[in-house]
Protein backbone atom coordinates (compact mmCIF):
# COMPACT_ATOMS: atom_id res chain seq x y z
CA UNK A 1 0.00 0.00 0.00
CA UNK A 2 1.24 3.60 -1.20
CA UNK A 3 1.41 5.86 2.15
CA UNK A 4 -0.48 8.63 1.56
CA UNK A 5 1.02 12.02 3.18
CA UNK A 6 -1.30 14.81 4.58
CA UNK A 7 0.38 18.02 4.48
CA UNK A 8 0.38 19.30 7.95
CA UNK A 9 -1.98 22.41 8.72
CA UNK A 10 -0.05 26.14 9.60
CA UNK A 11 -2.50 25.73 12.92
CA UNK A 12 -0.46 22.09 13.21
CA UNK A 13 2.71 23.33 12.26
CA UNK A 14 2.79 26.41 14.79
CA UNK A 15 1.19 23.67 17.85
CA UNK A 16 4.15 22.05 16.88
CA UNK A 17 6.54 24.26 17.58
CA UNK A 18 4.70 25.45 20.71
CA UNK A 19 5.33 22.38 22.14
CA UNK A 20 8.93 22.18 21.11
CA UNK A 21 9.29 25.78 22.71
CA UNK A 22 7.84 24.59 26.08
CA UNK A 23 9.69 21.24 26.14
CA UNK A 24 13.02 23.16 25.17
CA UNK A 25 12.50 25.62 27.45
CA UNK A 26 10.33 24.10 30.44
CA UNK A 27 12.95 24.42 33.02
CA UNK A 28 12.19 28.08 32.93
CA UNK A 29 8.31 28.16 32.13
CA UNK A 30 7.41 25.77 33.97
CA UNK A 31 10.04 24.37 36.64
CA UNK A 32 11.10 27.87 38.10
CA UNK A 33 7.94 29.02 39.11
CA UNK A 34 6.78 26.50 40.47
CA UNK A 35 10.07 25.95 42.52
CA UNK A 36 9.59 29.68 43.34
CA UNK A 37 5.64 28.97 44.65
CA UNK A 38 7.37 26.27 46.82
CA UNK A 39 10.45 28.42 48.26
CA UNK A 40 7.74 31.26 49.27
CA UNK A 41 5.33 28.38 50.92
CA UNK A 42 8.33 27.19 53.08
CA UNK A 43 9.82 30.57 53.95
CA UNK A 44 6.42 31.30 55.16
CA UNK A 45 5.70 28.36 56.84
CA UNK A 46 9.20 29.09 58.58
CA UNK A 47 8.17 32.58 59.67
CA UNK A 48 4.98 31.60 61.09
CA UNK A 49 6.79 29.37 62.83
CA UNK A 50 9.17 31.43 64.40
CA UNK A 51 6.91 34.00 65.21
CA UNK A 52 4.52 31.54 67.10
CA UNK A 53 7.42 30.18 69.17
CA UNK A 54 8.60 33.75 69.94
CA UNK A 55 5.11 34.40 71.03
CA UNK A 56 4.91 31.68 73.08
CA UNK A 57 7.99 32.37 74.48
CA UNK A 58 7.82 35.67 75.19
CA UNK A 59 4.04 34.75 76.95
CA UNK A 60 5.91 32.15 79.30
CA UNK A 61 8.68 34.22 80.21
CA UNK A 62 6.03 36.80 80.99
CA UNK A 63 7.51 39.32 78.18
CA UNK A 64 4.34 39.85 76.18
CA UNK A 65 2.61 42.74 77.06
CA UNK A 66 -0.02 44.59 75.41
CA UNK A 67 -1.58 47.76 76.68
CA UNK A 68 0.10 47.27 79.69
CA UNK A 69 -1.43 43.99 80.62
CA UNK A 70 0.72 40.81 80.00
CA UNK A 71 -0.59 38.64 77.59
CA UNK A 72 -0.98 34.80 77.72
CA UNK A 73 -0.52 33.26 74.18
CA UNK A 74 -1.14 29.74 75.49
CA UNK A 75 -4.60 31.27 76.90
CA UNK A 76 -5.41 32.36 73.54
CA UNK A 77 -8.83 31.51 72.35
CA UNK A 78 -9.54 32.40 68.67
CA UNK A 79 -13.28 31.28 68.93
CA UNK A 80 -14.17 33.66 71.67
CA UNK A 81 -12.13 36.56 69.45
CA UNK A 82 -14.06 35.34 66.78
CA UNK A 83 -17.24 35.97 68.63
CA UNK A 84 -16.46 39.64 69.61
CA UNK A 85 -15.13 40.97 66.66
CA UNK A 86 -16.88 43.77 64.98
CA UNK A 87 -17.94 44.00 61.01
CA UNK A 88 -15.46 46.40 60.65
CA UNK A 89 -12.54 44.47 62.08
CA UNK A 90 -13.60 41.62 60.02
CA UNK A 91 -13.55 43.86 56.96
CA UNK A 92 -10.14 44.76 57.64
CA UNK A 93 -9.17 41.35 58.61
CA UNK A 94 -10.17 39.70 55.42
CA UNK A 95 -8.42 43.42 53.63
CA UNK A 96 -5.66 42.37 55.30
CA UNK A 97 -5.52 38.55 53.84
CA UNK A 98 -6.24 39.50 50.64
CA UNK A 99 -2.93 41.66 50.87
CA UNK A 100 -1.06 38.78 52.34
CA UNK A 101 -1.87 36.45 50.01
CA UNK A 102 -1.41 38.78 47.03
CA UNK A 103 2.51 38.87 48.16
CA UNK A 104 2.18 34.78 48.81
CA UNK A 105 1.58 34.24 45.35
CA UNK A 106 4.56 37.37 43.96
CA UNK A 107 6.90 34.95 44.19
CA UNK A 108 6.36 32.88 40.70
CA UNK A 109 5.79 36.62 38.80
CA UNK A 110 8.80 37.35 40.03
CA UNK A 111 10.51 34.44 38.37
CA UNK A 112 8.52 34.95 35.41
CA UNK A 113 9.60 38.57 34.16
CA UNK A 114 13.59 37.02 34.26
CA UNK A 115 12.61 34.16 32.42
CA UNK A 116 10.78 35.93 29.78
CA UNK A 117 13.74 38.58 29.77
CA UNK A 118 16.24 36.00 29.43
CA UNK A 119 14.03 33.74 27.20
CA UNK A 120 13.28 36.38 24.29
CA UNK A 121 16.70 37.83 24.20
CA UNK A 122 18.25 34.25 23.25
CA UNK A 123 15.45 33.22 21.33
CA UNK A 124 17.17 33.40 17.92
CA UNK A 125 20.63 34.44 19.15
CA UNK A 126 21.52 30.70 20.19
CA UNK A 127 20.03 28.83 17.00
CA UNK A 128 22.61 31.41 15.40
CA UNK A 129 25.61 30.48 17.49
CA UNK A 130 25.39 26.70 17.78
CA UNK A 131 24.29 26.87 13.70
CA UNK A 132 21.62 24.46 14.65
CA UNK A 133 19.33 27.33 12.74
CA UNK A 134 20.83 25.23 9.00
CA UNK A 135 18.52 21.98 10.58
CA UNK A 136 15.76 24.31 11.18
CA UNK A 137 15.52 26.08 8.04
CA UNK A 138 16.34 23.00 6.30
CA UNK A 139 12.23 21.73 7.82
CA UNK A 140 9.30 23.09 6.08
CA UNK A 141 8.65 25.63 8.96
CA UNK A 142 8.49 29.45 7.79
CA UNK A 143 10.37 32.28 9.76
CA UNK A 144 7.36 33.73 10.71
CA UNK A 145 5.61 30.70 11.97
CA UNK A 146 9.49 30.23 14.52
CA UNK A 147 9.55 33.43 15.62
CA UNK A 148 5.44 33.69 16.50
CA UNK A 149 5.48 30.99 18.43
CA UNK A 150 8.58 32.04 20.71
CA UNK A 151 6.48 35.38 20.70
CA UNK A 152 3.36 33.01 22.27
CA UNK A 153 5.43 30.91 24.37
CA UNK A 154 6.81 34.42 25.91
CA UNK A 155 4.02 36.34 26.45
CA UNK A 156 1.31 33.53 26.52
CA UNK A 157 2.39 29.96 27.80
CA UNK A 158 4.66 31.09 29.76
CA UNK A 159 2.54 34.11 31.91
CA UNK A 160 -0.22 31.55 32.21
CA UNK A 161 1.88 28.59 33.79
CA UNK A 162 3.01 31.34 36.12
CA UNK A 163 -0.40 32.26 37.07
CA UNK A 164 -1.32 28.70 37.92
CA UNK A 165 1.88 28.42 39.49
CA UNK A 166 1.05 31.87 42.19
CA UNK A 167 -2.60 30.38 42.52
CA UNK A 168 -1.15 27.30 43.61
CA UNK A 169 0.47 29.25 45.65
CA UNK A 170 -2.15 30.98 47.65
CA UNK A 171 -4.09 28.45 47.86
CA UNK A 172 -1.41 26.75 49.76
CA UNK A 173 -0.82 30.34 52.03
CA UNK A 174 -4.11 29.69 52.95
CA UNK A 175 -4.39 25.94 54.35
CA UNK A 176 -1.19 26.84 56.08
CA UNK A 177 -2.81 29.91 57.96
CA UNK A 178 -5.89 27.25 58.25
CA UNK A 179 -4.11 24.74 59.94
CA UNK A 180 -2.67 27.68 62.23
CA UNK A 181 -5.79 28.85 62.81
CA UNK A 182 -7.38 25.52 63.54
CA UNK A 183 -4.62 24.63 65.91
CA UNK A 184 -5.33 27.90 68.03
CA UNK A 185 -9.43 26.60 68.50
CA UNK A 186 -10.14 29.08 65.33
CA UNK A 187 -12.58 28.14 62.31
CA UNK A 188 -10.65 28.88 59.46
CA UNK A 189 -14.15 29.33 57.47
CA UNK A 190 -14.64 31.91 59.40
CA UNK A 191 -11.31 33.53 60.12
CA UNK A 192 -9.78 32.71 56.62
CA UNK A 193 -11.74 31.73 53.70
CA UNK A 194 -14.67 33.85 54.69
CA UNK A 195 -13.36 37.23 54.40
CA UNK A 196 -10.88 36.51 52.25
CA UNK A 197 -11.50 36.57 48.39
CA UNK A 198 -9.23 34.15 46.69
CA UNK A 199 -11.63 33.48 43.79
CA UNK A 200 -11.38 37.16 42.97
CA UNK A 201 -7.67 37.55 43.49
CA UNK A 202 -7.35 34.41 41.42
CA UNK A 203 -10.02 35.42 38.61
CA UNK A 204 -7.89 38.95 38.04
CA UNK A 205 -4.63 37.54 37.74
CA UNK A 206 -5.72 34.93 35.13
CA UNK A 207 -7.68 38.48 33.63
CA UNK A 208 -4.04 40.15 33.72
CA UNK A 209 -2.68 37.67 31.23
CA UNK A 210 -4.10 39.13 27.94
CA UNK A 211 -3.23 42.82 29.24
CA UNK A 212 0.16 41.23 30.13
CA UNK A 213 0.95 39.92 26.40
CA UNK A 214 0.02 43.32 25.42
CA UNK A 215 1.75 45.32 27.86
CA UNK A 216 5.41 43.31 27.64
CA UNK A 217 5.06 43.23 23.53
CA UNK A 218 7.27 46.33 22.97
CA UNK A 219 9.95 44.25 24.98
CA UNK A 220 9.16 41.09 24.10
CA UNK A 221 9.96 42.87 20.44
CA UNK A 222 12.51 44.50 21.18
CA UNK A 223 14.98 41.65 22.83
CA UNK A 224 14.06 39.57 19.95
CA UNK A 225 14.95 42.05 17.55
CA UNK A 226 18.11 42.06 19.81
CA UNK A 227 18.69 38.48 19.27
CA UNK A 228 17.74 38.32 15.27
CA UNK A 229 20.52 40.93 14.87
CA UNK A 230 23.93 41.24 17.01
CA UNK A 231 26.39 39.22 16.13
CA UNK A 232 27.50 38.79 19.95
CA UNK A 233 26.92 39.99 23.63
CA UNK A 234 22.91 40.59 22.41
CA UNK A 235 22.02 41.28 26.26
CA UNK A 236 24.93 44.58 26.32
CA UNK A 237 22.84 45.87 22.99
CA UNK A 238 19.44 45.40 23.95
CA UNK A 239 20.15 46.96 27.47
CA UNK A 240 22.97 49.29 27.11
CA UNK A 241 21.48 50.90 24.03
CA UNK A 242 18.11 52.27 25.55
CA UNK A 243 20.36 53.34 28.74
CA UNK A 244 22.75 54.99 26.83
CA UNK A 245 19.92 56.51 24.80
CA UNK A 246 18.28 58.08 27.93
CA UNK A 247 21.92 59.24 28.81
CA UNK A 248 22.23 61.48 25.88
CA UNK A 249 18.99 62.87 26.03
CA UNK A 250 19.16 63.31 29.53
CA UNK A 251 22.52 65.13 29.19
CA UNK A 252 21.64 66.92 26.09
CA UNK A 253 17.91 67.64 26.92
CA UNK A 254 16.70 66.85 23.96
CA UNK A 255 12.90 66.25 24.93
CA UNK A 256 13.23 70.27 25.83
CA UNK A 257 12.93 70.86 21.87
CA UNK A 258 9.39 68.50 21.86
CA UNK A 259 7.94 70.51 25.25
CA UNK A 260 8.79 67.38 26.73
CA UNK A 261 10.60 66.41 30.24
CA UNK A 262 13.77 63.85 30.07
CA UNK A 263 11.16 61.40 32.51
CA UNK A 264 8.85 61.08 29.98
CA UNK A 265 11.67 59.58 27.87
CA UNK A 266 12.95 56.96 30.33
CA UNK A 267 9.21 56.33 31.36
CA UNK A 268 7.86 55.85 28.08
CA UNK A 269 11.14 54.55 25.68
CA UNK A 270 13.41 53.13 28.10
CA UNK A 271 11.01 51.19 31.02
CA UNK A 272 8.97 50.22 28.09
CA UNK A 273 11.48 48.49 25.65
CA UNK A 274 13.17 47.00 29.49
CA UNK A 275 10.57 46.61 32.05
CA UNK A 276 7.72 45.33 29.85
CA UNK A 277 8.03 41.57 31.26
CA UNK A 278 7.69 42.80 34.82
CA UNK A 279 3.98 41.30 35.70
CA UNK A 280 1.99 44.46 37.13
CA UNK A 281 3.97 47.82 35.88
CA UNK A 282 0.99 48.19 33.46
CA UNK A 283 -0.94 49.64 36.61
CA UNK A 284 1.99 51.49 38.05
CA UNK A 285 1.66 53.48 34.93
CA UNK A 286 -2.12 53.52 34.84
CA UNK A 287 -2.14 54.75 38.84
CA UNK A 288 0.78 56.90 38.57
CA UNK A 289 -0.64 60.16 39.39
CA UNK A 290 -3.84 59.21 38.77
CA UNK A 291 -7.49 60.19 40.79
CA UNK A 292 -8.03 56.74 39.92
CA UNK A 293 -6.21 54.96 42.91
CA UNK A 294 -8.44 57.34 45.47
CA UNK A 295 -11.32 54.66 44.67
CA UNK A 296 -8.94 51.58 45.00
CA UNK A 297 -9.98 50.82 48.59
CA UNK A 298 -9.43 47.68 48.95
CA UNK A 299 -6.79 44.79 47.26
CA UNK A 300 -10.14 43.25 45.79
CA UNK A 301 -11.05 45.99 44.43
CA UNK A 302 -7.53 46.24 42.49
CA UNK A 303 -7.43 42.94 41.88
CA UNK A 304 -11.19 42.24 40.24
CA UNK A 305 -11.09 41.13 36.64
CA UNK A 306 -12.97 44.31 35.55
CA UNK A 307 -10.28 46.44 36.91
CA UNK A 308 -7.38 44.34 35.44
CA UNK A 309 -9.04 44.80 32.02
CA UNK A 310 -9.19 48.62 32.22
CA UNK A 311 -5.91 48.84 31.32
CA UNK A 312 -6.76 47.78 27.66
CA UNK A 313 -8.15 51.09 27.53
CA UNK A 314 -4.91 52.60 27.90
CA UNK A 315 -3.41 54.58 24.89
CA UNK A 316 0.25 54.02 25.89
CA UNK A 317 -0.74 50.11 25.69
CA UNK A 318 -1.84 50.25 21.97
CA UNK A 319 1.16 52.15 21.09
CA UNK A 320 3.45 50.45 22.46
CA UNK A 321 2.03 47.15 21.06
CA UNK A 322 1.98 48.58 17.87
CA UNK A 323 5.59 49.24 18.34
CA UNK A 324 6.44 45.73 19.40
CA UNK A 325 4.69 43.80 16.15
CA UNK A 326 7.03 46.22 14.20
CA UNK A 327 9.73 45.17 16.39
CA UNK A 328 8.92 41.82 15.49
CA UNK A 329 8.61 42.19 12.16
CA UNK A 330 12.49 43.11 11.90
CA UNK A 331 13.16 39.95 14.03
CA UNK A 332 11.59 37.99 11.64
CA UNK A 333 13.17 39.83 8.55
CA UNK A 334 16.34 39.65 9.77
CA UNK A 335 15.98 35.85 10.89
CA UNK A 336 15.24 35.13 6.66
CA UNK A 337 18.49 35.94 5.95
CA UNK A 338 20.35 34.55 9.06
CA UNK A 339 22.41 31.45 7.73
CA UNK A 340 25.05 31.95 9.87
CA UNK A 341 26.86 34.33 12.38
Amino acid sequence: MNAVNHPVSPAGTLRWLLKREYWENRGGFFYAPLIAGVVSLFMSAVGIGLGLFALHRAARDGGLHVDGQDVNINGLDLALLTQKISPKDMADLGNGLDLTLLLSSTWPFLVLAFVVFFYCLGALYDDRRDRSILFWKSLPLSDTQTVLSKVISALIVAPLVATLAGIATMIGFMIIISIVALTHGGSPTTLIWGPASPLTIGAGLLAAIPVYALWALPTAGWLLLCSAWAKSKPFLWAVLLPLFTGIVVSTTKLMHLFDMSTGWFWQHIVGRLLLGTVPGVDLVYRLAGSNERKSLDSIVSLMNPAEQLKSLAMPDLWIGAAVGVIFIFLAIRLRRRAGEI
